[in-house]
């Protein structure tokens, strides 16, 4: 191994341990307890080594968001993979998806609701977040119906699913609940 692959090599090592630990921080304490003092603290390198890898926290937050995005692609991909029958997919796909904000809200902060500097739905959307996407249109095109757009419907149902997220992490809902309005979403939106 060369000098300049030992060196990119580290350098990829010190980010992937940056956000792993920006990561856990927040998961803990909260994204107002990630701060590039705290994290440099935490890595056991100065704040202007992590400043070489990235600008701000808002540049953290959307490398979360991108490791998130990906993680979440692969875990609604996964269940719907193992249920049998496009209503049993939409429906483990909307439990997977709900699963990964409630056990990972950090992370689910960081993908929908703080600034990572992250482009939604636009040309320069990075690869993760048109995966992640794409992992819920998977399950979803086959049940929009006819003549509906697939990729409307698939927003439409996302967009149920982040507030059933959202409102059940608030206590706006009752978690007991949940697996009822999957139900509901799934046996009203998408047709079989």
């Amino acid at each position: 191994m060369s000098v300049q692959q030992r060196k990119e090599r580290e350098r990829a090592d010190r980010e992937r341990l940056i956000v792993t630990t920006a990561r856990e921080l927040a998961e803990q304490q909260g994204w107002d307890a990630v701060t590039t003092r705290r994290l440099a603290e935490r890595i056991e390198y100065s704040q202007p080594v992590l400043y070489s890898h990235f600008r701000g926290k808002r540049e953290i937050i959307g490398a979360v968001a991108l490791q998130g995005a990906a993680e979440m692609a692969v875990a609604v991909r996964d269940a719907a993979a193992a249920a049998n029958g496009p209503h049993e997919r939409v429906a483990a796909m909307a439990r997977a998806y709900l699963d990964f904000a409630e056990r990972n809200p950090a992370v689910y902060d960081a993908l929908f609701q703080l600034d990572g500097g992250l482009a939604y739905a636009q040309e320069d959307t990075p690869e993760p977040l048109k995966d992640a996407f794409a992992a819920l249109m998977e399950s979803l095109a086959g049940v929009a119906g006819d003549g509906v757009d697939p990729g409307l419907f698939t927003e439409t149902f996302w967009a149920s699913l982040h507030g059933l997220a959202t409102l059940t992490r608030a206590r706006r809902l009752l978690p007991e609940d949940t697996e009822r309005r999957v139900g509901l979403l799934v046996d009203r939106l998408a047709v079989v």
